[in-house]
This record gives structure tokens, sequence and C-alpha cells, in this order.
């Protein structure tokens, strides 16, 4: 059976992509830096995993030996970070350490698996976030780095139709466990989830649950999309 493979799969939506996928019958597995992590996620799904630093310099060999032989159906990057600066406060650095994380091994990772989804019409999934489209205060290091998402994504939607779909998936602030020094303040909280139209902040299987249906043939028709899941927040403020 051909493989889902879920970059950044113990963090909260690539656990909650993992679950939802296994619950269909898919077969997943798991890639990510932290082992311990991975081996309980893995014994939970019956289901295998890879340890990888996703910043290695030589990311190209290592995902082409580590997956290269595989049947690929899918792949979703759930890798990314929050990084808020004033722009008078930010570096070029700043800038150059989130494209590290969240662009330039994605593109890494697509380019040696290409044809591993090609012979399954496989589909891609990446991930921006609702500032870029919606522009808020001190977003511009993320902004910047999840534009560059958005533009890679029509880009090869394009190159490589129709023999592999790839769609990005734009949220709003999720409570994971990447913006718990955000959500720890209650009050913070409280004035975040009254500033969407839902009237509170994203889920992790919220978010997972699009990412599922844009990986599997649940959506075959789909492809150069940038879908917002954000309680409303891009569209209706």
């Amino acid at each position: 059976m051909s493989k889902y493979l879920i970059f950044g799969a113990t963090g909260s939506i690539g656990t909650s992509l993992s679950e939802q996928l296994h619950k269909s019958n898919k077969e997943v597995h798991l890639v990510g830096r932290s082992n311990e992590e991975l081996e309980r996620l893995s014994a939970n799904l019956n289901c295998d995993y890879s340890v990888l630093d996703i910043l290695s310099e030589n990311l190209p060999k290592i995902v082409k030996e580590e997956f290269g032989s595989m049947d690929i159906s899918g792949i979703a990057y759930c890798i990314g970070s929050i990084d808020l600066k004033p722009l008078k406060n930010t570096k070029k650095e700043d800038f150059k350490k989130c494209l590290d994380l969240n662009f330039f091994p994605v593109i890494e990772i697509i380019k040696s698996l290409q044809d591993n989804l090609k012979k399954n019409n496989g589909s891609i999934v990446l991930f921006s976030t609702v500032a870029v489209q919606k522009g808020f205060s001190n977003h511009a290091i993320i902004a910047s780095a999840k534009g560059a998402i958005e533009g890679l994504t029509v880009s090869l939607a394009a190159e490589f139709a129709p023999n592999i779909r790839v769609n990005c998936i734009a949220p709003t602030l999720t409570n994971s466990k990447m913006s718990q020094n955000i959500l720890k303040s209650k009050l913070m909280a409280e004035g975040i989830a009254k500033s969407h139209p839902m009237k509170r902040v994203g889920k992790p299987e919220d978010v997972a649950s699009m990412a599922k249906f844009l990986l599997t043939d649940e959506s075959p028709f789909i492809t150069g999309q940038i879908i917002g899941v954000d309680g409303g927040k891009s569209s209706l403020n």
C-alpha cells in the first residue's frame, strides 16, 4: 500500500492529520526530529517512522536514501514557526532562519520525491498563514516566508498538473504546541478568539481535516488552491 509522508508528524497538526489518515485506513509514515515522540505516536498508529533533521545540509541525499524507494501517495509539510518581531528589530538572519525552516526544505523534499508522487497521481499539502493575505503587525518575517510557500504552491500546481496536485492551507492561529507562548495568557487568548467571526482560535483537527481532504482522493479535482482555515478572519473581518 502506498504511503502518506507526514513531515512534522509530532506537532499538533501533524499528529491530528496522521490520526485522521489512520482512521481512514490510509498508510502513514511519520517524519520528525524527536525519536521518543515518534516512537510513541507510531506505536499508537501501528506505522513506521523516520527521524530527520530538516535543517541538515545533506537533506536531499537523506530524503532520497530514506524515502526514494517508497510508494508515495502524498506529502504534507506540517513544519512551521511563529516569528513575530517589529521590522525595525529584524535582521537579515531572522528572515534566512525562517526560510531555512519553512521554505527551502520543501523544495528539496519535493524535488527528491517528485517521481514517486507522479506514479500515484499524488498530492502535496503545504502550509501558509492567514497573515500573508490579511496583513498583521510584526508578522513581516513569517509572512514573507509563507508568502513564498503560496507562490511555490501555484507554480508547482501548474508545473505538475495533471499528475500531482499541490495545495496550501492558510490557517489562523491554532491552539498547538507552537502557539502556547501566545495563548498562555487567558486575556490574550480571549482577545484573539473574539477577533475571529467564529469567536475561537483554531484547533489542530480543524486544519488537519482539511489537509486530509486535500491529500487524499476525496479531492481529485482540486489543485493550485490557497485555502483558509481561519474562522472567517481572512474574509469577514
